[in-house]
């Protein structure tokens, strides 16, 4: 499964792979339970992961910095549930992160994410290019 095919949809708890666009909305498949749905965009707003952004004491980072700090960290996820633990777990994790404007609501989305992208097998952007680099020169010196 491509990260970059990853959505958030206003009103539906979870993430989604985006399996086709349509001018009133989108069929997408539940990270959660793996069904396949129409989602109207009259009753909601579609958000790609990889345009999400997160708040830091430099500048905005891309969600996607984030998942990869936390995998890189290795660290057991923290209970979503508790605020402490969230932020102690992202001070750890990535610590340049504004925990003025980043709410414990944002962690714990964050966190939930994370495991269902790593339970999904979900692959980062740089892992599809490597694969695809890979194939293109197997492509090459089979022709």
């Amino acid at each position: 499964m491509d990260y970059r095919k990853m959505l958030a949809v206003t009103g539906m708890p979870g993430l989604f792979e985006l399996i086709a666009s349509k001018g009133d909305g989108a069929i997408v498949k539940s990270l959660n339970d793996g069904q396949t749905k129409f989602v109207s965009s009259r009753a909601h707003q579609f958000s790609h992961l990889e345009t999400i952004e997160i708040y830091t004491a430099a500048d905005n980072v891309n969600l996607l910095d984030i998942f990869k700090a936390m995998d890189a960290a290795g660290a057991d996820l923290p209970d979503a549930k508790d605020a402490k633990a969230l932020k102690a777990y992202f001070e750890k994790v990535y610590p340049d992160m504004d925990f003025d404007r980043v709410y414990s609501s944002d962690m714990k989305k964050m966190v939930n994410w994370f495991r269902q992208i790593k339970d999904a097998g979900v692959t980062w952007p740089e892992d599809i290019a490597e694969e695809e680099t890979d194939d293109t020169a197997d492509e090459a010196s089979n022709g």
